[in-house]
């Protein structure tokens, strides 16, 4: 990883996104080891995490996890879910955060040296390519090594360096902890811990 002390870095997480790629790899995120390696890096400024709450349901699985990161140093970007019915009558949930997380990105790369994004969504080539017109350095972090790619290529391809999730996994994994690659199942919601779950979204890529 190519950082610097003097650096102001901020750590903009899809949270879904996130989610479906450390899962795809087998393991599962602490979130308190991921902001210390940042937090060792540079000036770490700002941990923006964005995510998607059923707001109808009387227990939402992730809200433990929104609870304790919003009291352990993550500025956290949350919305409702939306409903509708597919054209084939099925049901789904969708939960997009992109244009969050974009108006986030730009009002802080005024700010900042460096931009750290953990997604893989194609979607966000413009936006990286927006803040390095204003002299901002851009990292991507996702993965190559799952089945497909959870990375777009023109992401990986715009940045200025891409950190390959699997990689960091002895230094961000929840310890003594393996996802079971047999459990796929399509839940909206998969609780793990209040440190460590996630919703697995329709759109996390």
């Amino acid at each position: 990883m190519i950082f610097y002390p003097q650096e102001k870095i901020a750590l903009f997480i899809d949270g879904a996104n996130l989610y479906a790629a450390a899962r795809s790899l087998g393991f599962d995120i602490d979130y308190k080891r991921l902001l210390d390696l940042f937090a060792a890096k540079g000036q770490l400024i700002r941990a923006f995490y964005y995510t998607a709450l059923v707001e109808d349901q009387e227990y939402s699985p992730i809200r433990p996890l929104v609870d304790w990161l919003d009291y352990n140093g993550y500025t956290m970007v949350t919305k409702p879910t939306k409903e509708f019915t597919d054209a084939t009558g099925r049901r789904k949930v969708k939960g997009n955060m992109d244009i969050e997380l974009a108006i986030d990105v730009m009002e802080m790369a005024e700010h900042v040296d460096h931009i750290v994004l953990f997604s893989g969504d194609g979607d966000f080539r413009r936006l990286v390519e927006a803040v390095q017109r204003k002299g901002v350095r851009a990292t991507v972090v996702s993965t190559i090594k799952s089945q497909p790619p959870m990375v777009a290529d023109e992401l990986r391809r715009q940045a200025d360096s891409f950190l390959e999730l699997q990689m960091l996994e002895p230094v961000i994994a929840r310890q003594n902890y393996r996802v079971n690659h047999e459990d796929r199942s399509d839940r909206p919601a998969v609780v793990v811990s209040a440190a460590t779950a996630q919703p697995a979204a329709d759109d996390a890529v």
